[in-house]
C-alpha cells in the first residue's frame, strides 16, 4: 500500500490536538511533520507506527507516537478514533487509531512473545513465552491521562507511551530491575518494545501482569471520605470506613518499594552545593507562582521559611538520595487481596528524562502521598460547599490518615519521619505550590484545596 506522509499529515494535523494525551494543548505550534517508523503488520488491515513531531514557536519540538490502522471499509465501531479517510491509489481508505482495533492489537503480544527484531522495533521479553496471553482481546482503558494502555482479557496491560524522548522509559527501567529483584508491590515487568530512532533507542511500549481484582487507592479513600461525611456527627476513627489501617499499610509498602530500589540502583548524598541549589529553586518556583496565583502572598514568608528551613536541616544531616517513584499519589496505588501494588514508575510526566530517572530523596514521594491525603480528605467539599462542620471532619480525616501512612513508613523502614519534619514540610510546601499553580489555570474550583494546605504549612504545621 502506498499510504505516505502527504496522505496522513493533514488528518494527524487536526486530530493530535484534541486527544487528552497531547501535552501541547495552550501552546502555540509551528505545524507537524509526520514519518512512517515502522510497519507493524502488513494486513489487510495495515499497522504502522508513525512518528508526529509537533514545533513550537518557542523552538521545541515533542514527538509523539502514533500507531495507525488503515482500513478499505468503514469500520462503524472504530468512528470514536477515526482521523479521516484518504485516497490511496484511487480507492478510499479509513485511517484510525489503531490501539482501538481489537483485529491489529495482537501485533504487540506476538513480538513481545517471540523477542522478535522488526526493522527499526526490538520486542524484549522478560519470563517465559507462556506468560503473553496471546489470543487473549484488548481493551483500551479510559484511565490513562500521558498514554494509552489496553488490558488483554484479565492477565496483561499494554501500557503504549505516546510523547517519546531518546532514552529508556524509567516505567521499564525501575520494573524490569524490581521485577528481577522480586519486588513484592510491583506489577511484574513482562516485556518491552524499544525503537531506533535517529540512532537513539526510544521506548515505546512496556507489558505488565494485570491486576484483575484490585481496587484504586484513590477510590477506596474518597468511599472513607464519603461515609465520613455521611455521618458528620462521627469522628474519623469511629466511622465504618475508616481509612487508617489502609493507610498504615501504604506506607509500609511504600517504605518496603524504597527499600527495593536502593538495592536495585544504589543510593547517594546531596549536601553543600546541590542542597542549596534545591532550596533557591523551590524559592524560584514560588516567585513564578505568585504571578499565576496572587492568593499566594498571604502565606508567602512563611513559605519562605519552610524552604529556609528545609535547606537548613538538610545541611546538617545532608540529604540521602536514591530512584524514587516522582509522582506517588493514591491514583498510582492498587489495593489487592494480599497487599499494595505502586504503578507507574514514570515520575512527574512533564519532566525530562534526565530529571525523572535522577536520584532524589525518597521524602519526597512521602511529601507527595501526603499531598494526596489531603486532596482525599478535601475534594468532597469542592462539589458540596461544605460547612464549618464538615471542614473540620475533612481535617480530622487527612490528620488521622496522614499520621498512619508516616507510622507504616517508620516502622518499615526504621526510619523516623518526625526527625525530617522540615525536610517533609519544604517538599509538601513546594508540591502545593505546584498545585495551586496547575489548578489556577486547569481547575479554579479545586484551587481552595492546595490554598488551605498553604496555609497549614505556611504557618509552620507538617503534621
Amino acid at each position: 500500500m502506498t499510504l505516505s506522509e502527504h496522505h496522513l499529515q493533514p488528518l494527524v494535523a487536526q486530530w493530535l490536538p484534541a486527544q487528552r494525551w497531547f501535552a501541547g494543548k495552550g501552546r502555540a505550534s509551528r505545524g507537524v511533520t509526520l514519518r512512517r517508523l515502522e510497519v507493524l503488520a502488513a494486513g489487510p488491515p495495515e499497522l504502522s507506527v508513525w512518528l508526529a513531531g509537533v514545533s513550537y514557536v518557542d523552538g521545541t519540538v515533542e514527538t509523539y507516537q502514533l500507531p495507525l490502522v488503515v482500513r478499505a471499509e468503514l469500520v462503524r465501531t472504530l468512528e470514536h478514533v477515526l482521523l479521516g479517510s484518504v485516497a490511496v491509489d484511487g480507492e478510499p481508505h479509513w485511517i484510525y487509531d489503531g490501539l482501538h482495533d481489537k483485529d491489529v492489537t495482537q501485533s504487540w503480544l506476538l513480538g513481545i512473545r517471540d523477542e522478535a527484531t522488526l526493522g527499526r522495533l526490538t520486542f524484549s521479553r522478560v519470563g517465559e513465552p507462556d506468560d503473553i496471553p496471546v489470543g487473549q482481546p484488548s481493551l483500551v482503558t479510559t484511565a490513562e491521562q500521558s498514554n494509552t494502555s489496553l488490558v488483554y482479557g484479565d492477565k496483561a496491560i499494554l501500557k503504549v507511551f505516546r510523547r517519546l524522548e531518546a532514552g529508556i522509559n524509567p516505567d521499564i527501567e525501575v520494573h524490569r530491575a524490581l521485577t528481577e529483584l522480586g519486588a513484592r508491590h510491583i506489577a511484574r515487568l513482562l516485556g518491552s518494545v524499544t525503537a531506533d530512532v535517529d540512532g537513539e533507542p526510544t521506548s515505546l511500549a512496556m507489558l505488565q501482569e494485570f491486576m484483575t481484582t484490585a481496587t484504586d487507592g484513590w477510590e477506596l479513600a474518597k468511599t472513607s471520605v464519603r461515609d465520613l461525611m455521611a455521618e458528620a456527627d462521627l469522628h474519623a476513627e469511629e466511622a465504618g470506613g475508616d481509612f487508617a489501617g489502609e493507610a498504615e499499610r501504604l506506607g509500609v509498602a511504600t517504605a518496603e518499594v524504597h527499600a527495593d530500589l536502593a538495592q536495585a540502583f544504589g543510593t547517594s548524598v546531596l549536601a553543600g552545593e546541590g542542597l542549596a541549589a534545591r532550596g533557591a529553586a523551590m524559592h524560584a518556583r514560588l516567585d513564578a507562582a505568585l504571578t499565576v496565583v496572587p492568593q499566594l502572598a498571604k502565606v508567602e514568608d512563611g513559605l519562605r521559611s519552610a524552604f529556609d528551613a528545609f535547606s537548613a536541616s538538610a545541611r546538617t544531616a545532608a540529604l540521602t538520595t536514591q530512584r524514587i517513584h516522582g509522582d506517588l499519589h493514591l491514583g498510582q496505588v492498587l489495593r489487592t487481596v494480599h497487599r499494595f501494588v505502586v504503578l507507574d514508575f514514570e515520575g512527574e510526566p512533564a519532566g525530562s528524562l534526565a530529571d525523572r530517572r535522577a536520584f532524589d530523596s525518597p521524602l519526597r514521594d512521602v511529601a507527595s502521598m501526603l499531598r494526596s491525603f489531603d486532596y482525599a480528605a478535601r475534594h468532597q467539599l469542592i462539589d458540596s460547599g461544605g460547612s464549618a462542620q464538615l471542614e473540620y471532619r475533612a481535617q480530622e480525616w487527612a490528620q488521622r490518615n496522614r499520621a498512619a501512612f508516616r507510622t507504616g513508613y517508620a516502622e518499615a523502614s526504621g526510619h523516623d519521619l518526625d526527625t525530617d519534619d522540615a525536610v517533609i514540610r519544604g517538599f509538601e510546601a513546594d508540591k502545593a505550590v505546584y498545585e495551586a499553580v496547575y489548578e489556577a489555570r486547569n481547575r479554579p474550583t479545586w484551587l481552595p484545596i492546595p490554598l488551605a494546605s498553604l496555609a497549614r504549612l505556611g504557618a509552620g504545621d507538617a503534621a
